[in-house]
Parts: structure tokens; sequence; C-alpha cells
């Protein structure tokens, strides 16, 4: 089909899809924000996430020549709320907005790779209006002042422009990405493998019947020559350019803000042992030893299931990378020290990208979602008896967060085993 080999861009026919979705997603948004501002006025429960407020206020300090650090409970890089100094200088609605535009920019990122990954134009504006644009999750979470969606864009950017072969701009997403939320962080175990695998692919195809060259390599037992082989060109250019990135907001944040910079935008999420009620398994230990001697260290006991995960995920699964970062993200989530319902939005951000490698009936992925929400459901029944009845559930509530944890463990069990590696997807998809 002459679309098909206009390659990844729009189209004439897939800009009026895309266009009308992306439309239609941004009016729903800017009635939630609409809506947003009558709850907060006529209501006790207030429709904007607490953390918009604080936003705001760091954003206010900023504009008074002062630290942002100066609002208790600002925990974000100051680039946030120098960002969001047009909440005070415009409108105080206007981060919202910022982050609608993102969450809208992100849908946007997710298709151009479907697209690159060989999916049709119908196909792929499906997949992002099903899984992202009009999924009730990131809609609530934009619209009520959360920030989520600016490094879920960043995510897809770093992943897309991979995909594309540009790894001096992934670079620069990537580290931006880092700078904002911590967690993409664990992605370069992955992202180094794969620029390493690709590389070793060409070397193969290069090599063709006379593998002598590869088989000398692969059995090389020098650490040295390994390392040396280990440092390609992609490699040493994703690491220095998102590294400069990162150490140039770094030090020049420091030399703003001094150390209360580190602690609050990286260290703090490092040691953070938050004890109120979330969906963690961890958080009842962690309530019930906050005044132990051995709370920091059980704090640290905590990460060690997480890191053997994504390392056994990361050699696993390397190759499809977009798969990896999905399958990373959900056990980094699910299995973290702190768990909230917005923490979902960074990997559901991916699911998009890889629904078209899952093969599975369409019977069993809704009961997969309707077992994920009523895990949720389980949960926010004593959550609310405890937050808004006063109600002790404590042992309820982390009864219902190992429960959750099953259910996201199961699906994600169910999601490795009905995966399909890319190129296998796209030539079927070819050959349509």
């Amino acid at each position: 089909m002459a679309e098909g080999r206009r390659g990844p861009g729009l189209g004439p026919g897939l800009g009026a899809a895309l266009s009308a979705a992306l439309s239609a997603a941004l009016l729903w948004r800017l009635g939630l924000v609409l809506y947003g501002l009558h709850q907060d006025g006529a209501m006790r429960l207030r429709y904007t996430d607490v953390d918009y407020r604080v936003f705001t206020d760091a954003a206010r300090l900023v504009t008074q020549g002062r630290s942002p650090y100066g609002r208790a409970t600002y925990r974000y890089t100051p680039l946030l709320a120098w960002l969001l100094t047009p909440n005070v200088y415009l409108a105080e609605a206007f981060g919202k907005l910022l982050f609608v535009a993102g969450d809208l920019a992100a849908a946007g990122v997710a298709y151009r790779a479907l697209r690159g990954r060989g999916v049709p134009a119908g196909q792929a504006c499906g997949y992002c209006a099903a899984a992202w644009l009009f999924n009730p999750l990131p809609m609530a979470v934009s619209s009520r002042g959360n920030a989520e969606a600016l490094v879920a864009l960043l995510v897809l950017a770093t992943l897309q422009l991979l995909q594309e072969g540009s790894v001096g701009k992934a670079a620069v997403c990537y580290g931006l990405a880092v700078h904002l939320k911590i967690y993409p962080l664990t992605y370069a175990l992955p992202i180094a493998l794969h620029l390493l695998g690709k590389r070793y692919s060409g070397e193969r195809a290069a090599v063709g019947a006379g593998s002598d060259k590869l088989a000398k390599f692969m059995t090389m037992g020098c650490l040295r020559q390994l390392v040396v082989k280990m440092l390609n060109r992609d490699l040493l250019l994703f690491g220095t350019v998102a590294g400069a990135v990162l150490a140039a907001l770094t030090m020049a944040f420091y030399h703003l803000y001094g150390w209360e910079f580190l602690e609050h935008a990286y260290l703090y999420h490092l040691t953070r042992r938050d004890i109120r009620h979330n969906f963690s398994p961890y958080f009842y230990m962690l309530y019930l030893t906050a005044e132990s001697k051995w709370s920091f260290a059980l704090g640290l006991a905590a990460f060690l299931p997480q890191l053997l995960l994504l390392l056994v995920v990361s050699v696993a699964f390397y190759r499809d990378l977009a798969f990896c970062c999905f399958l990373h993200t959900a056990i980094f989530v699910s299995f973290n020290k702190v768990c909230t319902s917005q923490y979902f939005v960074w990997y559901l951000c991916l699911l998009p990208i890889i629904m078209p490698n899952i093969k599975m009936s369409w019977h069993r992925g809704v009961l997969l979602l309707f077992l994920w929400f009523v895990g949720q459901g389980l949960w926010l029944a004593p959550a609310y008896f405890l937050e808004f009845r006063g109600y002790n559930t404590f042992l309820l509530i982390w009864l219902a967060g190992l429960l959750f944890l099953f259910i996201n463990s199961f699906i994600l069990v169910q999601i490795i085993l009905h995966y399909q590696e890319e190129t296998q997807v796209t030539k079927k998809l070819k050959q349509r």
C-alpha cells in the first residue's frame, strides 16, 4: 500500500484520524480542568492534586528570588518550579495546561514509534487512543496538575529517537528525564545492552558465512579486550551526552541552591521511607518499624527484589527496548517502597508501543484489566475508611496491597508469556 511506503510519517489519512483523536482527548482534559476549578471551590474534597499547590508555592518563591525548597515537601528539581512561574505571572491553571499539552504530545510520540515499528496507521492511532488518549488515569493525572506527563513524554521521546538512530538527541531527552524523575535511571542497563546488541547484530550480518571473527570474539577471555569491544560509538555518545546534560543541570542548580537541592531532588528519593498508606507491600512494615533502629536498613533492603528482577529483565528482553522498559517500570512501581496511583502512568505511557507485540485474546485482556481495577478497588475501600472516617484499617490496606502486588505480578507474567518479538510482528504486518 502507498501509505505503508511513506514510512512513519503522519500521511493524509492518518493525520485526520490522529487529529480527531487528539482534539477529542484535548476537549476531555480541558473539561476536567474546568470541572476541577468548580470542585475545588464548591467541595471539601479538592480535585486538584496537593502536589500542584506545592509546585505553585515553589514557583512563587522562585519569582521572589528565593529557593523553591523554602516550600515544605517540595522534593523536585527547581526546573519544574521555573517552568511553572507563569502560574504566578499569568494564571494558576497554566501548569495544568502545560501538563495536558505534554500528555497529548506523549501520544503523538508513541504513535510515531509505532509507525516506525511497522504498525499500520489505523492500528497505531487505535493503540494510542485506547491505551493513553482516552485512558481515564492519564486524563485525571494531568488535569489534576501532576507533572508525570512531562516525564512520560521525555521517556517516549528517548525510545523513539533511539529507534530512529538519533542517539545524541535521545541522550538529551534521557538526561532531562532522569533529572526530572530519578526512576528512568533504571533504563541505563537495558539501553546499554540494546546499543551493544545492535552493534553485534551488525557484526554478525557483516561476517556472514565466515563467522570465525565473531566466534573468536565470543571466546575472548581477556577483560581488557571485552571492555574495548563494549565501548562502541553509540554507547559512548549516549553515555557522554546524557551524562553531560544531567551533570550540567545538577551543577547549575547546586550552584544556585546548594546542598538542599541535592538532598530534596535526588537523595530524598533514595532514602525515602513513607509510612503513609499507599499501594506498596512494604508500607505497613515501614509504618510499624518507623522508630526502630533497623528502619533505615529495612528501607534499603526493600530495593533488593527490585534490583534482582530488573537485572533479569534487562538481560532477557533488551533487544526490544520498549518492551524491556515497560517491564522495568512496571516491576519498579509494583515493588517500590512507595506506590501511588500516579506512578502507574510511568508504565502506562509505554503500553501503546508494546500492544502489537502482545498476542492474547481480547477476553483474556479484558479479564486482566478487570483484575487490575478490582485490585485497586479492594485497596481503595479500606483506604477511604482510614482517611475519611478515621477507622484503623492499616492491616486491611496492607493485605489489599499484597493482593494488588500478586495481581500485578500475574498480569506481567501473562504479558511476558504472550509477548512476541518485534521482528516476528513486523514480518506478519508486512505480509498483510
